[in-house]
Parts: C-alpha cells; sequence; structure tokens
C-alpha cells in the first residue's frame, strides 16, 4: 500500500465503509458452552486454505481494510495458523478471540508470527462453574488462566476477558472479575457481555440495564466508543466495557466489518443469513469485485422491515 492512501474503499450504499474483517477460520471447537450460538458447526471441517485466507485479506487490504479479527469455532485449533499470520499483508491490528485453553505453550509463537493481541473467553474464575458452562469434565481453568498470565507476557496486549453474563451463574462474579484484571496492571480489561439469544438461553438472561446502573455508580469515569456505541466503565483502577449484542441499531448504524465464514463465504451483516458470496475459489483477481459485491448487499440494520420489503 502506498503511502498516499488507498485509491478505493469498499463503502455500502448506506455510506459505510468497511475497514476490518472479522474471518472464522474453522468451526471446529474443543468446548460445547451452555450458550454458545454455533456459528460454525462443531462437527464441520471445511476450511479455508492459508492461501485463500492471504488472499482475501490481501485484496481487502487493498480497499484501506486495515483490521482483522480472527474467530472460530476455537482458532487455535488450527496448527497451521502461526502460518496464516505469517502470510497476511500489514496490518494496523490483527486480533484473535480464543476460549483460552489452547493458549498455553503457544502466545509467544503466535505474537512473533505478527498476532498483536487476544479476547480470551472466561465466564467465570470458579472451577466448577467453569466446568458447568464450559460442558468439560476435566479441570481446565488453571490452563486457560495460565494461557492468558503467558499472552500478557508475550505482550498480546490488551488482553481483553470476554465474561458473557449468566444469571444465577455468574452475575455475582463481576467484582471478583474486575479484580482480577485489575492485578494485570492495565494490561487486561474486562468485557461484559449481553446473552445473545440463541437456542434455549433465556433462563440465563440478566437484567442488563440494572448491571450498567451498578457500573457506573461505582464509576470514576465513563466513556463511549464510536462505533459500538458502547459504554466503557473505569473502576478503582480497572476497566470494563459493557456489551449489548442484541437490539443494538446504533452498532449497525456504524458498523464498519465485513465477516466471512469458516468455508469462505463473505458475510455482509452479522444476523442476515441470505445474503453470503462465496469466494471459497476466487482467483486474486476476482475477489476485488466480490468483495464490492458483498458490500453493495449490506443492509441499514438488522430487523429493518421496510428495507427488506423495498428490496
Amino acid at each position: 500500500m502506498n503511502s498516499s492512501g488507498p485509491r478505493r474503499t469498499l463503502t455500502d450504499p448506506f455510506g459505510r465503509t468497511v475497514k476490518s474483517l472479522r474471518m472464522s477460520i474453522t468451526n471446529r471447537c474443543n468446548l460445547n458452552c451452555i450458550y454458545c450460538h454455533n456459528e460454525g458447526d462443531h462437527g464441520s471441517t471445511g476450511e479455508m486454505t492459508v492461501e485463500t485466507i492471504a488472499n482475501i485479506v490481501k485484496a481487502a487490504a487493498e480497499f484501506g481494510v486495515d483490521r482483522l479479527k480472527i474467530s472460530g469455532g476455537e482458532p487455535l485449533i488450527r496448527k497451521d495458523l502461526e502460518e496464516i499470520l505469517s502470510a497476511l499483508p500489514p496490518l494496523k491490528d490483527v486480533s484473535l478471540t480464543t476460549n483460552g485453553t489452547l493458549l498455553r505453550g503457544r502466545a509467544r509463537s503466535l505474537k512473533e508470527a505478527g498476532l498483536d493481541r487476544v479476547n480470551v473467553s472466561l465466564d467465570t474464575l470458579d472451577p466448577g462453574k467453569f466446568r458447568m458452562i464450559t460442558n468439560c469434565k476435566r479441570d481446565i481453568l488453571p490452563i486457560v488462566l495460565e494461557g492468558i498470565d503467558e499472552a500478557v507476557e508475550a505482550g498480546l496486549t490488551p488482553v481483553k476477558i470476554n465474561m458473557v453474563l449468566l444469571k444465577d451463574i455468574n452475575e455475582a462474579e463481576i467484582e471478583k472479575m474486575l479484580k482480577f484484571t485489575k492485578g494485570y496492571n492495565g494490561n487486561v480489561i474486562l468485557q461484559l457481555i449481553e446473552l445473545m439469544n440463541f437456542r434455549d438461553t433465556a433462563p440465563y438472561h440478566v437484567d442488563a440495564d440494572l448491571v450498567e446502573e451498578e457500573l457506573l455508580q461505582h464509576a470514576t469515569d465513563v466513556t463511549t466508543r464510536t462505533m459500538h456505541h458502547r459504554k466503557k466503565y473505569f473502576i478503582n483502577g480497572a476497566e470494563v466495557e459493557f456489551v449489548r449484542p442484541v437490539d443494538n441499531t446504533e452498532f449497525c448504524a456504524n458498523c464498519n466489518r465485513l465477516r466471512v465464514t469458516a468455508d469462505g463465504k463473505l458475510k455482509p451483516c452479522l444476523l442476515v443469513n441470505d445474503n453470503l458470496i462465496d469466494v471459497s475459489h476466487a482467483s486474486p483477481d476476482e475477489l476485488p469485485g466480490l468483495l464490492q459485491f458483498a458490500v453493495s448487499k449490506r443492509v441499514p440494520f438488522y430487523g429493518h422491515d421496510t428495507y427488506r420489503q423495498e428490496k
């Protein structure tokens, strides 16, 4: 990319310019969390090659896309993840979301291959609750905690802890988790996540408004992220962000992200599944046009009935 910047952008019909990709590199996962919305099928193994992944990211980078979040399934299941990272073009930020069970012993090699930071799913610090939430019979919580330690030591910071709030399970652990993240001296940030409405999750939903009221009462400072319209609370030296993934039309209105499924389909909108574009076998010359086509199919925000009826 030359110093004058990209000549073209991926701008949708509603003026939103895509600046980041969220790419699933596998649908496989080694856990089976009670709230998982199965962004991918645990049994599926149809995955993009290193070359395909690199070609998609390189094509997007030519349009000014400079951020990449790698997800799954559990992306660390792929043994060639370091190879994938090494094949990417220069980007402003490359991050990874993981359940942390395979992070121990690999954090440094990921950093050396080009990873900038990680998000680690950690809903509880209680071993029994951890086993129940993840449907894992073994006590693997210590392994996850060691992985977080190694990620901080390797410089994959800030490490963001994703804590999905679950009624009558972990909602009383927020203070404990804040104390845990504070112990890393600013290198670890807590993200409290409202449960998405997938599968039979209604009994686990917490009152998000009450949680935010409690955070506000204890915060010494509050800021708001522009894109997500999420509030960040600073409490006794700890930083916590509250994530509302459902019914957030302001998030959609400011969305600058294009998603890529593990089997190589461009997904213009998170909760819309009838406009995917298959690029799994596209050549490098075909990819720019397919990216532009996918972005042209983005809707203003999910559930905008008037727009969808007009289309």
